[in-house]
């Protein structure tokens, strides 16, 4: 049996040798339907038709960051630096608050292999078009609900702040505030959401009135939303971030109120500033740098075309318990 050409293929096809030939060496710019096409044809014509050829994509890695460089933003982009200077890759960084002004489709130029979008600002439909150009990205805690088939890496933040409410409500807390983060970010509804459901096991409602939610978690913001919540006398807070939770220990103590005497408080993250506060923060634990690193080996894969199934990735996160909460009195 003679070996089939690339002339066969184009002739079984109808299409043209240099579209064939970009299909067989792997190239992204061919449209699916050719690409099933050509590769139909190669398994019709039997084992002795040109495969195609895995090559791994050439370039430089787009990691988008469009936040300040700061505690847990800066640990994730610091990991995917890291990881991908292994890989020999070079980084094209681009990050800070005026970064959210921009869109990621156009900047992605021709000499970009891959990108890293840490919660990117971008709406679906963007990202979506994104992937149907063939180009390999992965999205790191993403900001909305993501297609299956566009590859991401979060933490586990339903089960995470579950069991953070179940810790309190061992401790006889029933009446617990939330200082919640953006209502438009996939974590708060997560967060949210494992909140009601600890609750839920002890047959209690959440009341409306001890839920805040803030369009950016910082710790001036959870000072503020505390303020208003602690009004209602709850018995404990859990906060979005542990900077929101820093700023409802501020609250908590202008009022006169003993942490966790009167009011317990509890974070998520567990940044070193979780461990720098008095007392120290009760907190959730997110494998933040695993989680670049991570990114960056789904990527990896990507860009050598490799077939990736589990595109959805959720990591373990881990109830650290300090002296900030304690039992109700």
């Amino acid at each position: 049996m003679t070996r089939a050409t690339v002339r066969d293929v184009a002739a079984e096809t109808g299409l043209s040798i240099a579209t064939v030939s970009r299909v067989l060496n792997g190239q992204a710019n061919v449209a699916e339907h050719t690409r099933d096409l050509v590769l139909r044809a190669v398994e019709r014509l039997g084992a002795q038709a040109p495969k195609p050829r895995n090559r791994t994509r050439p370039g430089a890695v787009h990691v988008r960051c469009p936040y300040l460089l700061t505690d847990y933003f800066g640990l994730i982009v610091t990991s995917v630096a890291e990881e991908l200077a292994k890989h020999g890759r070079r980084v094209v960084l681009d990050a800070g608050t005026s970064a959210q002004k921009t869109s990621v489709l156009p900047s992605l130029g021709p000499d970009i292999a891959g990108a890293v979008l840490v919660l990117p600002p971008e709406p679906p439909e963007q990202l979506v078009r994104l992937r149907d150009r063939k180009f390999p990205f992965v999205v790191v805690d993403p900001r909305t609900e993501l297609p299956r088939d566009v590859a991401a890496v979060s933490a586990a933040h339903f089960a995470g702040a579950r069991k953070l409410v179940a810790h309190l409500v061992e401790l006889g807390h029933r009446r617990i505030g939330v200082l919640g983060g953006p209502r438009d970010w996939l974590a708060s509804d997560s967060r949210s959401a494992g909140y009601a459901a600890a609750l839920a096991d002890v047959g209690v409602l959440p009341s409306p009135e001890l839920v805040r939610h803030v369009d950016e978690p910082t710790e001036e913001n959870g000072y503020r939303a505390a303020n208003e919540v602690l009004g209602e006398r709850p018995t404990a807070l859990v906060a979005f971030n542990d900077k929101m939770a820093v700023g409802a220990l501020r609250a908590a103590r202008e009022r006169g109120l003993d942490v966790p005497g009167d009011v317990s408080i509890a974070g998520f993250d567990d940044l070193d500033l979780s461990r720098a506060t008095t007392p120290g923060l009760t907190t959730v634990r997110q494998p933040v740098r695993e989680m670049g690193r991570l990114a960056v080996t789904l990527l990896m894969r990507l860009l050598d075309r490799h077939e990736v199934e589990a595109l959805h990735v959720e990591l373990a996160t881990e109830l650290v318990v300090r002296d900030s909460t304690g039992p109700v009195r």
